[in-house]
């Protein structure tokens, strides 16, 4: 399972996301959608944030009793021994009890993946270990209560310290000799994903915290703490602690200057030279939102600061740099599209930008690069508003054929019929008439997924628009009609294969005619600890019931944050790509962390025959979870195409640019061990194809999810 640490830094694997993917123009995130596409509309919700407990360990051991001791290696002791930076206006002849502050966000994920928010006391033994799969013993962990303002996108807490702490001890003084140590920890964000309040079982935390913590760390250095404030708590006044970063710059090395620190409890102020030690009773910190993960904010300036600022900063951090067939031409797109920025400026004309933006993100092969925004879900229904009362859909042998006819529309009332295959459009074979196609505001990962969606968007247009096309109705002659559009979107949906109506949660599951278990999980975009809880209810009365088997639906989800499901279906670790960002201090890009895992959560259930659904409105979160799913032993995966191929880390890369447009393009890539790309461009690939005939384009049956029936049952 995803992890909080993890699940945070890839927000923290976001944003279809977003998380997220972006596949759709007119649309906030990429899973909460304004306008269509084929890779799904969704539902998303915005949990009220509610508070957890505070909470004190259990017990409190001695000082000599306090387990895990970690022993630094030792250094030369320095020839003068460094103090701690104590000023008298934070000196009282005390040692802090109560922790206050305040933080910031810019992000709102933590707004739709969490409802249950909580500080925590964190044992930061996993940065001085640099281990991060180090475990947070629960023993160690203190609750605290927090505010969440979605409106002003601030909050603040309060976390009462324990009496005795029962964190690990770690020896950081370097005198060459082994002291007791101190307990070291910071406070951070720490929000419930399951189970119990605290992290344990299938919601460990393993590492150190980035996001929303009382420490600074730099995302480009593997996460070395650079500033902010830490919590430090001494069994005698006998010990010593880190006054400086030393010459390498890093903490809890055997360079760092050390001093002595009073016993019990000190806020270590790391941003004074040397480290302030604060020991008033009640003292305050800011949880830091990282700036990487922060909202690049230009709204502000002008059309064409705003493009400069932003275009510099996509062009150096792009996640598929150097790659081919991914990275775009930079200069020759800067000179495509600055122009007419400026022009755009120039006439203060705020739809030419928005369509100088357009031509900017054509420029990407990549589904989670795209537009978002009022005046962006505006522009998209201009474009494509109108239709002609129908829907194709190509089949494997080439032939365009009419799946839906609107009652009353254009096409029903020039004739077509359902099952008429259209010949030419607009003069051209209908086979090259789609390729043509510019979907509006969109992007594509792959060539395939692009194809599914030029045949939705031939049909498509702005007001005014008019086609010509040859058809033949089944076992009849060619005609040649004219036809206009009108405003409807009937004809969209079902070219599309949605409803209207977006799933109100996240999870449905039922029990078939054919008695066998089905999950349909729509979206990873919503609350988590309800998808856990929705899916894992599932499970439970699946296997109260005896199923015949279980088919898992990933068809229709446009991603989120993935959350590792196949774990309570096998006991196996699933290893996922490994997350690169560019470092701005090598200029390559580098590995954040260890290579994702989906571990095997504490329950288990066992399905003698199991399916995994997929198709390519699957894209980003759902890709990985899918890509889990589909490594249970037993699973076999069906569908009429693969997954979108459309998987990136998005968190990093958001823009607020002018006239209340956003824009949104992944930072972070996934490679696999010998370097190659992690799904993005190729998605989970059906093991049993489900051809697309007429018989299946026309049935009004679900023909993927009769054959998974099929396979459970024969």
């Amino acid at each position: 399972m995803q992890k909080k640490y993890r699940l945070m830094l890839v927000i923290l694997l976001a944003l279809l996301a977003l998380a997220c993917s972006l596949g759709a123009p007119a649309v906030s995130t990429p899973d909460a959608k304004a306008a269509p596409t084929a890779e799904a509309i969704s539902a998303t919700s915005t949990p009220e944030a509610t508070s957890a407990p505070t909470a004190a360990p259990t017990a409190a051991p001695t000082a000599e009793t306090v387990s895990g001791t970690s022993t630094a290696e030792p250094t030369t002791v320095p020839t003068a021994e460094p103090t701690l930076n104590s000023p008298a206006a934070d000196t009282t002849g005390e040692q802090p009890a109560l922790i206050t502050g305040s933080y910031k966000y810019s992000n709102d994920i933590v707004e739709i993946y969490y409802a249950e928010n909580a500080v925590a006391l964190t044992d930061m033994t996993g940065f001085i270990k640099r281990d991060q799969k180090w475990e947070l013993p629960v023993n160690s962990q203190v609750l605290g209560y927090m505010t969440m303002d979605t409106k002003t996108k601030s909050g603040t807490f309060r976390l009462a310290l324990p009496a005795i702490p029962e964190g690990v001890l770690n020896d950081v003084s370097n005198k060459g000799k082994h002291d007791k140590g101190v307990q070291v920890f910071a406070v951070s964000y720490s929000p419930n994903l399951t189970g119990s309040p605290f992290s344990v079982g299938d919601d460990r935390t393993l590492g150190w915290p980035s996001y929303l913590a009382s420490i600074v760390t730099d995302s480009g250095n593997k996460n070395e703490v650079t500033g902010g404030r830490l919590i430090v708590w001494a069994p005698d006044d006998k010990q010593s602690f880190p006054t400086g970063f030393g010459p390498d710059g890093l903490l809890f090395t055997k360079d760092d200057p050390t001093g002595p620190i009073p016993a019990g409890y000190s806020v270590i102020d790391l941003d004074q030279k040397p480290f302030g030690i604060i020991q008033s009773r009640t003292a305050s910190m800011t949880l830091f939102e990282p700036k990487e993960t922060a909202i690049k904010d230009f709204s502000k300036q002008s059309y064409s600061d705003a493009f400069n600022n932003m275009f510099n900063d996509i062009k150096k951090h792009y996640a598929f740099d150097g790659v081919k067939n991914k990275e775009p031409n930079w200069d020759a797109l800067y000179k495509q599209v600055y122009p007419l920025v400026q022009a755009a400026e120039t006439k203060k004309d705020a739809q030419a930008y928005l369509e100088a933006l357009a031509q900017f993100s054509y420029a990407f092969k990549d589904g989670h690069v795209g537009l978002e925004g009022k005046p962006v879900s505006a522009y998209f229904w201009s474009l494509a508003g109108y239709g002609y009362g129908f829907a194709i859909r190509e089949l494997d042998d080439g032939r365009a054929m009419v799946t839906y006819v609107l009652d009353g529309g254009p096409a029903q009332a020039a004739g077509i019929e359902k099952g008429a295959e259209i010949v030419q459009f607009n003069g051209l074979p209908v086979k090259d008439a789609i390729g043509k196609v510019q979907p509006p505001l969109t992007n594509y990962s792959t060539d395939s997924t692009k194809r599914l969606d030029q045949a939705v968007y031939l049909l498509r247009g702005p007001q005014g628009s008019k086609a010509t096309l040859v058809f033949k109705n089944p076992n009849g002659q060619a005609q040649t009609i004219d036809l206009d559009a009108v405003k409807e979107t009937q004809s969209l949906y079902a070219a599309l294969g949605l409803n209207s109506q977006q799933d109100l949660i996240p999870v449905t599951s039922s029990i078939l005619p054919s008695e066998i278990g089905y999950i349909k999980i729509n979206s990873n975009y919503d609350d988590l600890q309800l998808i856990l809880r929705l899916f894992e209810r599932a499970l439970i009365q699946f296997e109260k019931n005896k199923v015949l088997g279980l088919i898992i639906d990933m068809r229709q989800n446009p991603g989120g944050n993935p959350l590792g499901l196949a774990g309570f279906l096998t006991k196996q670790t699933i290893t996922l790509g490994q997350l690169q960002y560019l470092s701005d201090t090598t200029g390559k890009f580098e590995p954040e962390g260890p290579p994702e895992e989906f571990t095997a959560n504490q329950n288990q259930y066992h399905f003698d025959k199991m399916v995994l659904l997929v198709g390519n409105g699957c894209t980003s979160a759902c890709e990985l979870e899918s890509y889990g799913f589909s490594k249970v032993p037993g699973m076999q995966v069906v569908g009429e195409t693969a997954t979108g191929g459309v998987e990136a880390e998005v968190s990093r890369g958001q823009f607020k640019l002018p006239e209340n447009i956003a824009l949104q393009v992944p930072y972070g890539r996934f490679i696999n061990p010998d370097g190659s790309l992690f799904l993005e461009g190729q998605g989970v690939a059906p093991k049993v194809k489900v051809p697309v005939t007429a018989d299946s384009a026309l049935s009004t049956d679900d023909t993927v999810l009769k054959a998974a029936e099929n396979l459970i049952l024969k």
